[in-house]
């Protein structure tokens, strides 16, 4: 029930921005949280709520305005400091960043040489669908100048990978953390997820997006579950969001060769 709750406030409020309504289970989950009679998950879920509250209130979009940056950016480096440090003074432990797993996998090196080939078909596959199903350039959605510009080209770059980055400390270091102290795996997992799709959603993946990024969301937890270490999942991320960037960069200029638009970021 409180799950329930908390990922329907999740989504009510984030991508829908449907508040009056939304605020029916949030204000549920959080009621469910405070009764509980467990100290840990009273701390941990209602953590996270302020975090939902946080991400509800930003203005979520993919502009690479100075404006936008910064309102995001706060937005963002909101929910990973404070969290961090409410469990560094009062649930010590909870939260670690720890970047380098003490053993790699077979299995974790073969997703991460996967996510080359993997992340060129999604992409080309998400791009279409997005046009055939929903009538949506899914990469228009990030805005450039009509001839390219170096330094748009190198704001469009730094602001998707710092993204990137972002979505691995806060939806897995930090959401799924704090789930999987408290749930089994199966269940906090797929919460996160959830959590994922919705501020993605409402950031640009849209259309095809929820099934897409749900997906992606999924195995990043589970790459996380296996390592409990950060860098698996930034590498795969970021790998990722190098095919990203390209795929933006040709939508807008296609009879420019990508090697010479990459030339412009430097």
């Amino acid at each position: 029930m409180l799950l329930c709750a908390f990922a329907t406030a999740t989504i009510l409020l984030i991508p829908a921005d449907l508040w009056k309504i939304g605020c029916i289970p949030f204000v549920l989950s959080a009621w469910l949280a405070a009764t509980d009679p467990e100290p840990k998950l009273r701390s941990r879920i209602g953590v996270l709520l302020v975090c939902v509250t946080i991400l509800a209130l930003c203005d979520i979009n993919p502009s690479l305005s100075n404006r936008n940056f910064l309102q995001v950016g706060f937005c963002f480096s909101a929910v990973i400091i404070l969290p961090a440090l409410w469990c560094h003074f009062f649930d010590r432990g909870t939260i670690r960043f720890r970047l380098w797993p003490e053993k790699w996998e077979k299995r974790e090196l073969i997703y991460i040489l996967l996510a080359f080939p993997l992340a060129w078909i999604i992409l080309s596959l998400y791009g279409w669908g997005n046009r055939t199903l929903f009538g949506d350039e899914l990469f228009r959605h990030w805005t450039l100048p009509n001839t390219p510009e170096p330094k748009e080209i190198r704001r469009l770059f730094f602001g998707i990978n710092l993204v990137g980055i972002w979505d691995e400390l806060f939806f897995i270091n930090t959401a799924f953390v704090l789930l999987r102290s408290l749930f089994r795996f199966r269940i906090a997992n797929t919460i996160q997820a959830i959590l994922y799709t919705t501020v993605l959603y409402d950031m640009a993946f849209t259309g095809c997006g929820i099934v897409i990024v749900l997906l992606f969301a999924w195995t990043q937890g589970s790459m996380f579950e296996k390592s409990s270490a950060l860098l698996g999942v930034l590498i795969v991320h970021l790998i990722v969001d190098i095919f990203l960037v390209t795929f933006i960069l040709h939508s807008y200029y296609p009879d420019v060769s990508l090697g010479t638009l990459w030339r412009l970021t430097h």
